[in-house]
């Protein structure tokens, strides 16, 4: 079966399978626009409480709702080639809303993981999975600086 998912129905089954073997199913989401340190850090310590570690990416469209028109900088194509291409991560699933909460609620993951940003009650989709992680950020950076610090040595002159 393919490592990049857009169907639910297939995601849906594949979990199904995945869980009557006895895996442990961790789920996380985001943009994943430029991958960085502080992405693949994330992604290690989501693998580790689980067997099975599924990323929900947002499509182009749902980021230009969320971030606005300029963004995403990298096409949803390529972030999931890259995601996939981690060895942390089992599947990517590329959902077109604003927020995973339809596919979490597919899912029902044994563990659901975001970054220690997010208020508990904020996590979207919360409610389906056995348990919320929230991991601590190792790495002081993001895809908006890295694109900030461009624009900055590299377009301050223009």
């Amino acid at each position: 079966m393919a490592k990049i998912l857009r169907d639910l129905k297939k995601l849906k089954e594949l979990v199904e399978d995945l869980k009557s073997q006895g895996k442990r199913i961790v789920f996380t989401n985001g943009c994943f626009d430029i991958l960085h340190a502080g992405h693949v850090d994330y992604l290690e310590k989501a693998k580790s409480f689980g067997d099975i570690l599924i990323v929900g990416m947002n499509s182009d469209d749902s980021i230009r709702r969320i971030k606005g028109e300029k963004r995403p900088i990298v096409p949803e194509s390529y972030r999931a080639r890259v995601l996939v291409g981690l060895r942390a991560v089992d599947y990517v699933f590329i959902f077109t809303d604003d927020t995973p909460y339809e596919v979490i609620k597919t899912v029902k993951p044994h563990v659901l993981v975001k970054g220690a940003d997010w208020e508990l009650e904020k996590i979207v989709g919360r409610e389906f999975a056995e348990r919320v992680e929230r991991i601590p950020f190792k790495y002081d950076i993001s895809t908006t600086r890295i694109i900030e610090k461009i624009k900055e040595r590299y377009c301050r002159d223009l």
